[in-house]
């Protein structure tokens, strides 16, 4: 699940983040309201799951506007508030921001040979970058485990650390799970929830408030997947595409088919499971694919939308106000809001830490960062050293050779490249089988500036790497 955030006026004031693309949830009649979980939903989720009160809590209350300016400067007024990380499996403690505390587990090293699909060098572990002369030097004291900085229109990976490790991912998941099941259920479908809809949701997780025998449209339930992480919203989504069981394996055929086979799905809402597992290269290459997608980038780049509440006989219905939990967009939590920040999706549970994935651009560049699991400085570290990457980035672009691109599916993909693809549940034993893969068709982006309160969506060409797929030699 994701931490909720809100956010900080003062920061926002300093950098204004453009709209991705025009907010995708149209205003709602009737009184702004907070809704919530009915009683069987509270029951059977556990006492640890995240619901709303009238004394202000869980959503936040933020209007949807038409500019990027009014949206912004509604948001300036909201509270800031936090949610505890998901308790899905046994996992020893990190170890805390200062690392003094005795007997702190040690972190684990990354797999000596990893996949090297997408060039020799993304299989090997720790840094891999190669710097051309007047190139800046990588950010320094980066703890996160695995981490990759790559261009999202042409797809050469500027540099990379442990980029194959595969790691538990959090709420990255959805995006795998957007990307799949999106393009299935038209967006004006209305749903009435049942109670066998939300069975399974897991304790702890984070919600946006579905209630049973209401009924929602597609976008609506898009909108609590994106910008709270709701748990309940993919789960009756998932039940509207068939089934938990029959979401997972579409998943992960999708992955399969993008190659990236570092995957390993088993629940779509990236709820922490034994076995589940992503790599920052497939993390990277999934959110590049879902980025082709227009109500994709839309729902991942809204910064606050209403959300469907209480319906009371003879009344119109309630709305509340939901906010995105993307700290790099609201500037929540003290983080300033990235120039030029366009989504894509954050995620935090016990086993996977903190998870990210970013697209941003600035001027004609367009990059596509993901950091999973840094190992200090608590719940800001994913998005201080996603900036950090971001910033070099932009300043490194045409100043380094790349160490590894970002292959294409398999049915666009008719080359051999690095080592032989193969499905995760055919290799499952192997730690180092597997590869990334994802495609970059239309990335839009609009290119955020301080004090610039106006900007349109930009389209990204689709640049298959030509000449050099199935030469490594190319890419270290």
């Amino acid at each position: 699940m994701n931490q909720l955030h809100t956010p900080k006026a003062s920061r926002n004031q300093e950098a204004v983040r453009l709209s991705f693309m025009p907010p995708v949830s149209d205003s709602s009649p009737g009184r702004t309201r907070r809704g919530g979980l009915s009683q069987r939903s509270f029951r059977r989720i556990g006492r640890s799951a995240t619901v709303s009160s009238p004394s202000g809590g869980t959503f936040t209350c933020v209007s949807v506007k038409k500019t990027a300016l009014t949206v912004l400067s509604a948001a300036l007024l909201v509270p800031a508030m936090l949610v505890a990380p998901a308790h899905a499996a046994p996992n020893p403690p990190a170890p805390p921001a200062d690392g003094k505390a005795p007997n702190a587990p040690a972190a684990p090293a990354p797999p000596a040979s990893m996949s090297t699909v997408g060039g020799s060098l993304l299989g090997q572990p720790g840094t891999q970058v190669n710097l051309l002369p007047g190139a800046p030097a990588l950010p320094t004291n980066l703890t996160g485990r695995s981490w990759i900085v790559a261009d999202a229109e042409s797809g050469e990976v500027l540099a990379a650390h442990n980029a194959h490790w595969r790691l538990p991912p959090a709420s990255t998941m959805k995006m795998l799970f957007a990307d799949t099941v999106l393009p299935g259920l038209p967006k004006s479908q209305v749903h009435k929830v049942t109670d066998t809809d939300m069975d399974g949701v897991g304790q702890g997780s984070s919600l946006v408030g579905v209630k049973e025998d209401l009924e929602y449209s597609v976008h609506d339930l898009w909108l609590g997947v994106f910008l709270r992480s709701g748990n309940d919203a993919v789960h009756v989504l998932s039940a509207m595409n068939g089934g938990i069981e029959k979401t997972v394996k579409d998943m992960q055929a999708h992955a399969e088919e993008l190659q990236a086979l570092d995957t390993h799905v088993i629940s779509p809402d990236g709820y922490d499971a034994p076995e589940q597992v992503s790599s920052a290269y497939d993390l990277t290459l999934i959110a590049r694919s879902g980025l082709q997608k227009q109500d994709f980038r839309e729902y991942c780049g809204t910064v606050s939308a209403k959300f469907p509440g209480k319906q009371e006989a003879g009344k119109p219905r309630e709305y509340f106000e939901i906010q995105n939990t993307n700290r790099l967009m609201t500037g929540a939590g003290g983080i300033s809001p990235y120039k030029g920040i366009a989504g894509v999706k954050n995620g935090n549970t016990t086993m996977a830490g903190s998870t990210f994935t970013g697209a941003a651009q600035q001027g004609k560049r367009k990059l596509l960062v993901t950091v999973m699991n840094p190992g200090a400085g608590g719940i800001n570290s994913v998005y201080e050293e996603t900036a950090r990457l971001f910033d070099w980035g932009f300043a490194a672009a045409g100043k380094v050779k790349p160490v590894g691109e970002l292959v294409p599916p398999k049915s666009a993909d008719t080359r051999p490249h690095g080592s032989p693809a193969q499905s995760h549940e055919n290799n499952a034993a192997a730690a180092g089988a597997g590869a990334g893969g994802g495609f970059g068709t239309a990335l839009g982006v609009v290119g955020g500036a301080l004090a610039v309160l106006a900007g349109g969506a930009l389209v990204v060409n689709r640049r298959w790497p030509r000449g050099r797929r199935g030469r490594d030699e190319d890419l270290v």
